[in-house]
This record gives C-alpha cells, sequence and structure tokens, in this order.
C-alpha cells in the first residue's frame, strides 16, 4: 500500500519505551534480547495508514507512542466497531490466520511502533514462554473490549502536567500525595528549581526540550512518571512532551485561558489528533467556583477537571474539593457514572443518595439526570450542598395558603408553577447563566423531542435550560419549541438514564430510581381511604400525575438495565407533589444508600481493589 512507502524501519530503538508498557513488564532480559533481534521500530505520521480492510495482515504493530484509530468490519463491510488504540496496544492481532485484514488501522498523532512479521511473531511466542502469556493477556484483553462492557480504560503511566501559571504548582505535589497513599511510586520530573522534596518521591531537574532523550533513560521504569513543566517552553519542546507522555494536564486559572488558547491552537495545526491526550484543568477558588466559559478550549482538548485548593464554603458540597480524586481515577482506568431518574417530587430522595455517596469516599466522575434527576443532579453539580438544597426545595416550592385550602392543591399548584414559567426564576437563583459544560461536575440532561420522537441528551448550554426540558411534564405544561424541537420530560422514553452514561464512557454505573416500587392504590379504591375530588379537573390532575407514576414504573427496569448497582429508596408512600417533604424524603434515600454502600464498595473494588479500599473522606 502507498503508506508503506512511508515508513522508517530500524532496529535501533531503545528498550526505555518497551518496558513502561504493561504487556512488557514482566520478559525477561533473554526475551527482550529476542524481541530486539526479530522485532523493528516503524514510525507512523499522522494520518497514514498502518493496517487496511481487505489487505492480507503481514505484520502485526505493538504501539509504544502516539494513538491509532481502529476501525473493525464485518465480512459483508459494516462497521461493527471502533476504538483507540493507545500505548500499550497492539494492532493486527486480532485476525491472525484470517485470510484478509478486516480493520483499518491509522495513526491520529506521529506513533512509534515495535513491528514484528508474522512468522516472527510465531516463532518468538514458541520460544519464550513469558511473551507467550504477554501475547496472550493482549488478545483476551482485546476480546473483552469488544464483547463486555469496557471495564478496562486507559491507565496512562506517562503524564504531562502543564502550568500555564505557577498558581498550580502545588496541585502537583496533591497528585503524588494520593497516588502513594495508593501504593503506586510515582516519580517527577520537572523544570521547578525550587521544587521541595516530598518523602522518598524521585525528582529529576530537566529542561523541556530533553524530554525522551538520556536524562530519562533507565529511570523509573515500573513507576508512573509526571512530567511537571511549565506552558512557556518552546514549540518544538512542547511537541516533544505531546509525543511522549499518555496524557497532558493542562492546568489553567480562569485569567490565563486565552494564553492557554494561544498555545494549544499552534499545537493543534500540527497534529490535531493531539486533542485527544489534552485535559484541561481549572484551578478555582472560592471566588471564581464556577469554570469560565471558553468554547475554545472545549475544541482543544478531550475532557475537562475543575478542581481548586481553598476550603469548601458554607452551602456548598466539596465537588471542587474531591476534584483531585477525580483527576486520580481518570489516572487509574476508573470513571463512575451515577443516573438519578424521574419521579417528581419523590426525585428528591436523590439528595440523600448523592450526600451519602459523598460521605462515604464515592465520588463519581459525572452524572446523567431525567426530570427531578434532571434537577437534583445539576443543582449538585452546580456545587451545591444537598442539605442546602433540601431546604431550598422545601421554601422554594412551599404551598401558599390559597393552593393549601383547594382540593388537590398541590397539583394545582405545580400547574400553576408551569404555566406561569416559575421554575425559571426560581433556578436561575441558583444556577444564574452557568452552562452545563461549565459546572464542576460533568452533567447530562435527557428530555424528549415530540418532532423527531427520539431522546435528547443535553451536555452543554444553558443549564436552567435543559433542567426545565427534562422536568417539562404533558400536558401540565406545554412543549418547549426550540430549534425545531418540542421538548418534553424526559421519562416518555428513559426514565433512568444509566445507558448515557455507558455511552460516555463509564465503567462502572450505579443508579438511583425512586419508580421502582409503586403504590397500589388510586383515589382510595383499596386503602378504602376517602380522596375522593370533587372538581373534575383537579381529578383529571391527580389521573395525569399516576399515568406518569405508572409509566416511570413500568420503563424503570429498562433504565436501570444497564446499571452495575441500583439505590432504589422507598418513597411510594409521598405523594408525587408534596415537595415540601423533600427532607423526609432525602433522608430515605440517604438510609438507602447508607444500609447498601458496603455492597458498593465490594464490587468497586474489583474494579481497583486499592482505591476503594478504605474511605478517601477518612484519609483526607
Amino acid at each position: 500500500m502507498d503508506s508503506e512507502r512511508l515508513l522508517s524501519p530500524t532496529r535501533e530503538w531503545p528498550d526505555l519505551d518497551l518496558r513502561r508498557l504493561e504487556w512488557a513488564a514482566g520478559l525477561s532480559d533473554e526475551t527482550f534480547v529476542a524481541i530486539r533481534s526479530a522485532g523493528e521500530q516503524v514510525d507512523f505520521r499522522t494520518g497514514q495508514v498502518i493496517l487496511e480492510v481487505d489487505t492480507a495482515i503481514t505484520h502485526v504493530y505493538f504501539l509504544v507512542t502516539g494513538r491509532v484509530q481502529a476501525t473493525y468490519y464485518d465480512l459483508l463491510g459494516k462497521e461493527v466497531q471502533s476504538e483507540t488504540l493507545v500505548r500499550g496496544l497492539a494492532t493486527g492481532l486480532i485476525g491472525l490466520g484470517g485470510d484478509q485484514s478486516r480493520v483499518h488501522a491509522e495513526a491520529t498523532e506521529p506513533t512509534k511502533t515495535i513491528r514484528f512479521t508474522v512468522s516472527e511473531l510465531f516463532h518468538l511466542t514458541r520460544q519464550h514462554e513469558d511473551f507467550q502469556q504477554a501475547i496472550f493477556h493482549l488478545l483476551v484483553s482485546s476480546f473483552k473490549r469488544y464483547s463486555l462492557v469496557n471495564r478496562f480504560l486507559p491507565k496512562p503511566s506517562i503524564v504531562g502536567i502543564v502550568h500555564q501559571s505557577e498558581a498550580s504548582r502545588p496541585l502537583t505535589g496533591r497528585l503524588t500525595r494520593r497516588l502513594r497513599g495508593l501504593d503506586e511510586s510515582p516519580c517527577i520530573a520537572g523544570d521547578d528549581e525550587r521544587w521541595k522534596p516530598q518523602g522518598n518521591v524521585p525528582f529529576k531537574f530537566f529542561r523541556a526540550e530533553e524530554v525522551g532523550q538520556n536524562i530519562l533513560k533507565g529511570w523509573a521504569l515500573d513507576r508512573r512518571l509526571l512530567i511537571d513543566v511549565r506552558a512557556d517552553q518552546t514549540p518544538a519542546a512542547m511537541k516533544l512532551l505531546l509525543s511522549y507522555a499518555d496524557i497532558v494536564l493542562w492546568c489553567i486559572l480562569p485569567q490565563d485561558s486565552q494564553a492557554a488558547v494561544n498555545v494549544l491552537q499552534g499545537l493543534e495545526k500540527d497534529v490535531p489528533g493531539w486533542r485527544d491526550k489534552i485535559r484541561i484543568v481549572w484551578v478555582l477558588d472560592n471566588n471564581t467556583p464556577i469554570a469560565p466559559d471558553v468554547p475554545e478550549l472545549r475544541k482543544l482538548a478531550t475532557r475537562d477537571f475543575k478542581v481548586t485548593l481553598d476550603a469548601s464554603q458554607a452551602n456548598a458540597n466539596r465537588l471542587l474539593q474531591h476534584g483531585v480524586e477525580r483527576i486520580v481515577h481518570h489516572l487509574r482506568g476508573v470513571q463512575i457514572g451515577l443516573a438519578l431518574g424521574g419521579g417528581a417530587a419523590r426525585g428528591m430522595a436523590h439528595l440523600g443518595v448523592l450526600k451519602a455517596l459523598a460521605h462515604h469516599g464515592i465520588y463519581v466522575d459525572m452524572l446523567a439526570g431525567t426530570s427531578a434527576g434532571a434537577m437534583t443532579g445539576t443543582l449538585y453539580s452546580a456545587g451545591l450542598d444537598p442539605d442546602f438544597i433540601a431546604r431550598s426545595f422545601k421554601n422554594d416550592l412551599r404551598l401558599s395558603w390559597f393552593f393549601r385550602h383547594i382540593p388537590a392543591g398541590g397539583y394545582w399548584y405545580l400547574l400553576y408553577k408551569y404555566r406561569f414559567h416559575q421554575f425559571d426564576p426560581m433556578l436561575r437563583k441558583y444556577l444564574g447563566r452557568a452552562k452545563l459544560e461549565q459546572l464542576p461536575l460533568p452533567m447530562s440532561v435527557v428530555s424528549v423531542d415530540l418532532v423527531e420522537g427520539n431522546l435528547v441528551v443535553r451536555e452543554d448550554d444553558d443549564a436552567t435550560s435543559g433542567i426545565l426540558a427534562s422536568i417539562n411534564l404533558p400536558p401540565l405544561s406545554l412543549p418547549i419549541i426550540e430549534q425545531d424541537r418540542a421538548l418534553v420530560d424526559g421519562g416518555l422514553l428513559n426514565n433512568v438514564p444509566a445507558n448515557v452514561l455507558v455511552t460516555k464512557g463509564c465503567n462502572f454505573v450505579i443508579a438511583s430510581t425512586v419508580t421502582a416500587k409503586l403504590e397500589k392504590d388510586f383515589k382510595g379504591i383499596r386503602s378504602k381511604q376517602d380522596r375522593s375530588i370533587r372538581s373534575p379537573i383537579g381529578a383529571t390532575l391527580q389521573v395525569i400525575m399516576r399515568q406518569s407514576m405508572i409509566q416511570g414504573h413500568s420503563m424503570n427496569s429498562v433504565g436501570v438495565q444497564p446499571a452495575d448497582f441500583v439505590f432504589a429508596p422507598d418513597v411510594k408512600s409521598f405523594d408525587m407533589s408534596e415537595f415540601t417533604r423533600v427532607d423526609e424524603m432525602a433522608h430515605i434515600g440517604e438510609t438507602t444508600t447508607n444500609e447498601n454502600v458496603a455492597k458498593l464498595r465490594t464490587m468497586l473494588r474489583r474494579l481497583d481493589s486499592k482505591l476503594f479500599e478504605s474511605s478517601y473522606a477518612d484519609a483526607t
């Protein structure tokens, strides 16, 4: 193929990078000598094709640096799966023994590989048992990624930390201490001559243009390496860093955002694929708890984290303080999602679930919510304390004298709140004009478009508008017309959006549902209580809310099916309009979580035994 003529094979390649790969860590010196003799280093430029569909597989390529996009096709030529291959993975292994390749593999950034012919690979596996076992584990891992939920997210071993300002330097120390607390042995190479030793963490001063050269050769092969540098490096030095590192944490204070945009745009022009390596880390303070809206940065990075070095304030949860822990999750290949289901006032039980999880040191990395779950989840994602949210809802949704003295007053009150657009100003008191992507915790809200008849999952734009669409229960309210869409309550199609979190890459999903249990009574028919309402309209409102409740209950098993663990607070005794009892429902959610958190932690330990061995809240 044409790309073959662009390759630059060489037998001169260092042991350093290969020994850093997880599959090669346990190989003997004898095996490394054999690998050096049989394999050759082959470099690919961005956009070069490594393997093509319907061609014979003559070589297998093991990635040492860079990234490769691999797309798999069936015998009919239909695309069945696509994934990004990173350092430590291989392309060409799946398909060995077949007549033709079923994969298109293309470098998305400058990539170094070690290449073996098929016969050389088979010879090595026959002669060296440790290499045979390494290849076997790689194959098993590949098949698991295709046939099971992907529990095996990348665990970057070389992490670049770039500081747009010296004020973010302490973040590296916090990350290092936390990793050491997990029995890791990180080491640091940095350009800060004032670095103060931290215990027995090895530190080596170097200049950024020396990345990958002899200064790092042979050093800490079995440790996670943090490369800590300022952002004011030469373009050549920064390109070296991006080529060498698995990921780069780009630390930015709000006032430095434009400077970061300028640097990253220059790098992106050279290699657009480097966007996949960049993680923005917003370093915020109590005066600026919400990240600024910088659309240019979102185009230049795969995701972001929000952290603070300050203590938490009154009425705030500790999301920003726990930002470092979410970065640690990312480094250890863990991404926990929490799906919050709909259920009108009963959804206030989610507040207790959120509170209890944080108390036990189980910090979720992203949220998704439908209806009441969208409302509680978004306010929590904005940094508000669950107890404060409960008190606020109890006050904001307290029935006035008029509604307390008419039959079905709670339902009439909801109708009034919807039809007179009262939810918008109520929510903006807490959210202002903040967008979902600015919040400390990633949040997705689910609604339904009546025009297309499909789900709308919103993870950006105005946070309040996202909530309003997700809680927009017909016919209490009219559809919200927006961008040729007619948006209503997401519970119509997906009441517990666990699947949304799976599609976003979470390898462990928790669900909180308040519709798992349904009271078998309506208007006192079974309980023989006198709940009749003389007003036909009032009775109609009760029927509407009961229909919504039944719909949520019937779809509950569908929504929670992708979840790995489910909390189901029993709040069926509460009316769906009883927002003034939010504190009672939140308490039930908290109690339910406390009673089941040990089982949850047992499951999480299977994902990462050290990370969930004990409560991080206790450790800090």
